[in-house]
């Protein structure tokens, strides 16, 4: 069956433009800004299917064309994206090179103060996190904190995520009364979002990780397994829609209920996800 979401366009196929073009030698270069959304909802379409491999070159492909179109602010959208798209892939120098590219965009297009700013430290410090820099995601991550805290109305998920993932920079850094009060300010924003739930469970199950590292899983066990209990809860009764997040989110948590000894939850998880992504491929 056809489906358009899955129909070939340019950029599945075709070259880069070239860069040599009619521009008058001297004159500032004409911007060609390119469809974010629409590359947005096409990268969405490979990540529900699980097509990394078609996601990265539809990233890159985008890239060398907002290269091309002297693009600054889509090339910062293409950046932020590869940098989440090499971090789950695990390829450290791949994801800190974007990072590096990212930082300085934001001081090219002189976005202090602004919510791209603030995403965009906040996805630079969650992969310096992932790759071991802990002390460099902290010092991101207060720099977002700062920024978003400064927004007004800005959304309470934004704030949630920005708070849960420091939580657990602290946590790796041993400053663990500082992760509790950050999980407190996740929970509290991701209560204000519809499917926040989700958030919420991978919340709980980050602050089992801190009790086990702050006082050992033996002592800290029915903490943990109060914790345990809540996070599913929360991933079975969410109001989120079952789609590939969803299935993402159970991946995401299937080990975390392993580790702790919740083999027939981890499983029953995992099986969930996969269904999911059967369904969508």
């Amino acid at each position: 069956m056809s489906n358009e979401t899955n129909a070939l366009r340019p950029e599945d196929y075709a070259e880069p433009r070239c860069l040599l073009g009619d521009e008058h030698f001297g004159s500032a270069p004409e911007v060609i800004p390119i469809p974010q959304q629409r590359i947005a909802e096409k990268l969405d379409d490979f990540m529900s299917r699980r097509d990394y491999a078609g996601a990265e070159r539809h990233l890159l492909y985008w890239m060398e064309e907002a290269k091309l179109g002297h693009d600054l602010r889509g090339e910062l959208f293409l950046c932020n994206e590869l940098i989440g798209h090499y971090r789950k892939a695990g390829a450290r120098d791949n994801a800190l090179r974007f990072v590096d590219r990212a930082l300085a965009l934001l001081r090219a297009l002189e976005l202090d103060g602004s919510v791209t700013a603030g995403t965009t430290l906040v996805n630079a410090a969650t992969a310096c996190n992932a790759f071991g820099d802990d002390e460099r995601a902290l010092a991101l991550f207060q720099q977002a904190k700062t920024v978003y805290e400064e927004i007004p109305d800005l959304s309470p998920k934004l704030l949630g995520g920005l708070y849960n993932n420091m939580a657990v920079v602290c946590t790796t850094l041993g400053r663990y009364d500082e992760s509790h009060a950050l999980y407190d300010l996740a929970m509290e924003r991701m209560a204000q979002v519809r499917g926040g739930t989700l958030e919420q469970a991978v919340t709980c199950l980050n602050r089992a990780d801190t009790i086990a590292a702050e006082r050992g899983a033996e002592n800290g066990e029915a903490e943990i397994t109060a914790l345990l209990e809540r996070a599913y809860d929360l991933i079975q009764t969410t109001d989120a829609p079952r789609d590939g997040y969803y299935a993402f989110v159970c991946e995401k948590c299937a080990p975390g209920f392993s580790y702790y000894g919740w083999f027939a939850a981890a499983a029953e998880l995992k099986e969930t996800a996969e269904s999911i992504y059967h369904e969508r491929s």
